[in-house]
């Protein structure tokens, strides 16, 4: 049995169980989310390939989209190589820092996927509020500096959760991670220090991040839903709503994920380990897969190009 009283101080190797209770199945829970990934990184790198060869698809909309398929790669690729080795060969044992690494990268690019979608969004709000001045507004190079700020906003918001934990946290209870992947909040808790500081600075990244994304993401699509439905011609809204709902059915996909996953871990105590662990892992691996998917099918411009491009390769 575990004794309370002893403590780790500053370990450099931990180990990630995977999902704690069912270790018997792990090796087949592996296939389904191998597969997951294989076609997240097929699907997004034909996205991109399809939007760099394709001028006609070197605007505003569709660079942020070649922007969130290079999030999703990153994201998916910090876990999933881990994880399989979890479940398939055992290999468990993680060093400190790399655990670090893998945590900061997994954050990192969680609020730049957030930030990129607050960006598409208010691309479409001034794409149909205002089409004659979108032009003007979405520059190649606003774009870039959208690009850039996105970035170093999530880098600086997740960096002193990594400094916290390396700094402040000495002496553990524990090195086992009940856990299939290295995450904030899974490593605060094998400290035996006072990790408040820690935890609400967690918080404070999170509701930063996902409440000034989520308000203004719902308050661009809400005014996009005005202008729609007051235009005259059934015609032009069926056309403007058609270039939104890509972005809607990604939009609630991530957030509801996200949410879920966040409000079941912190205060679902009642739902059993593995469940938690399952929707975290879940959380991570849909929308890197459903994003290009969910964008081929539903836009026109990508389809077509799509099709071009398998024509070159037949010829």
């Amino acid at each position: 049995m575990f004794n309370s009283n002893i403590t780790v101080f500053m370990p450099s190797v931990l180990t990630l169980v995977g999902i704690p209770g069912l270790e018997s199945v792990q090796c087949w829970i592996g296939i389904p989310f191998c597969a997951m990934y294989v076609v997240a990184v097929i699907g997004n790198s034909l996205f991109l390939n399809i939007i760099r060869s394709e001028r006609s698809l070197h605007e505003p909309m569709y660079i942020f989209l070649a922007m969130l398929g290079v999030t999703d790669i990153v994201l998916s690729t910090s876990v999933v190589p881990k994880m399989l080795a979890i479940f398939w060969f055992h290999v468990q044992e993680i060093y400190f820092d790399t655990c670090l690494l893998q945590m900061g990268l997994i954050h990192t690019f969680q609020g730049i996927e957030s930030g990129i979608l607050l960006a598409m969004a208010l691309d479409r709000y001034v794409a149909i509020c205002y089409p004659l001045r979108h032009a003007a507004i979405f520059t190649h190079q606003l774009v870039t500096q959208i690009g850039t700020v996105v970035t170093l906003r999530a880098a600086i918001l997740v960096a002193p959760t990594l400094v916290l934990i390396k700094c402040r946290l000495r002496f553990y209870h524990t090195t086992v991670i009940s856990h299939s992947y290295c995450e904030h909040m899974a490593i605060v808790k094998l400290a035996a220090e006072n990790v408040w500081v820690n935890k609400i600075y967690g918080l404070f990244v999170a509701f930063t991040v996902a409440g000034f994304d989520l308000t203004f993401i719902t308050l661009s699509y809400i005014q996009v839903f005005i202008t729609v439905f007051h235009l005259p011609q059934k015609e032009a809204r069926l056309k403007a709503f058609n270039t939104c709902i890509a972005h809607i059915c990604v939009f609630l996909q991530f957030y509801f994920l996200a949410f879920f996953s966040f409000f079941t871990h912190r205060f679902g105590h009642h739902i059993a380990s593995h469940i938690h662990i399952l929707i975290a892992n879940i959380y991570l691996l849909i929308p890197p897969m459903m994003n290009p998917i969910i964008y081929g099918v539903k836009t026109k411009r990508i389809r077509e190009a799509f099709f071009k491009l398998l024509a070159i390769k037949c010829v």
